[in-house]
């Protein structure tokens, strides 16, 4: 009886098979449910993605080989709005004015933003409330800012009275060439000094005290510190400060469009067209004369400008790894390295 009641209890092998099938089919089903939560709770903003961001990005490059005024019926010319880009002398004039607001802001505003940090990290009452103050134009409303800039600078402005008070005589900052660019290269720096002041703020901070502490004893001066310690430490933020403001820099747009707001497109841009970036062209192109296969050309050829830039910033901010190696010599006969 005790064997056919073992016999009962044993399992035979193909009851085991079964179970076995039963377990290798249910697994899948099993963790594919405790994956179904985690992506549905993070769907929306690749739904939100898909339509606000990857498919605009995708409908202008199969606009700009269309000619379409936003109405009627598209019309392929294939690579035309590009060769029409190559005899345009406004969106070359456009690039030429990008470029010149784009050095005259970007390089003093990193290298105010890089004393400012300097300050910020030093032991100052207060610290928080000037890195806050610092921060504030960076949210400040563009539109707001550029209107409040528009009355400083005008001719009987704030601007030239204080160099009136001063004995120089005013500035023509909104008719001339030189004096348009300036206006809109100041308006830049306002805003964006800050924020990168805090962004080389949050660089030094990362950079150990020993490093200085090792340079001081053997015998470094204030500039080997300089160069062959903070600089290689801080290469990082810099290669980001410097895209991230080619970027913005390139992208000029508001101040542009609401200092020189205009109906007529040979004045846009203020006279001359000094002002004319190369957004406010495309804006001008798609939304002023309906041109928006024309203008999906420009944004491309922007887009293509930038990539350039950054590779080429990359390059000669980061330089080779072979450079980035430590090799410090302080005195004659210290060991490379130490």
């Amino acid at each position: 009886m005790a064997t056919v009641a073992g016999a009962e209890r044993a399992p035979t092998a193909g009851s085991g098979a079964e179970a076995a099938r039963g377990a290798n089919t249910g697994a899948p089903r099993g963790r594919w449910r405790r994956h179904v939560p985690p992506y549905l709770a993070i769907s929306p903003y690749y739904v939100l993605f898909a339509v606000f961001g990857a498919f605009p990005v995708g409908f202008s490059l199969y606009l700009s080989f269309q000619d379409w005024d936003g109405i009627g019926d598209m019309r392929f010319v294939g690579l035309q709005q590009y060769r029409w880009l190559l005899h345009d002398s406004v969106f070359w004039h456009s690039i030429l004015n990008t470029f010149e607001i784009w050095f005259m802001s970007t390089v003093p505003m990193l290298l105010l933003a890089l004393v400012i940090a300097f300050l910020l990290n030093a032991q100052v009452r207060h610290a928080t409330a000037y890195r806050v103050a610092y921060f504030i134009p960076n949210v400040t409303s563009m539109v707001a800012m550029t209107i409040v800039f528009g009355s400083v600078f005008a001719q009987a402005g704030l601007a030239n009275s204080l160099l009136k008070a001063i004995g120089v005589d005013g500035v023509d900052w909104l008719t001339s060439s030189l004096g348009i660019k300036s206006a809109i290269s100041l308006m830049i720096i306002w805003r964006w000094v800050g924020y990168n002041a805090l962004i080389f703020l949050a660089g030094l901070q990362a950079i150990p005290t020993e490093l200085f502490e090792a340079a001081r004893v053997d015998g470094a001066s204030s500039r080997q510190t300089l160069f062959r310690v903070l600089v290689p430490q801080l290469r990082p933020v810099i290669l980001f400060a410097v895209i991230t403001s080619t970027i913005n820099g390139l992208q000029i747009f508001t101040e542009s469009q609401v200092l020189f707001y205009s109906d007529d497109p040979g004045t846009t841009g203020g006279p001359g067209q000094e002002g004319l970036t190369i957004v406010l062209y495309l804006w001008q192109k798609a939304f002023n004369d309906h041109q928006f296969g024309y203008g999906a050309a420009i944004g491309w050829s922007l887009f293509a400008i930038i990539a350039l830039f950054a590779i080429i910033n990359w390059r000669l901010v980061s330089g080779s790894e072979r450079e980035n190696r430590p090799r410090i010599s302080w005195r004659k006969g210290a060991r490379n390295g130490r």
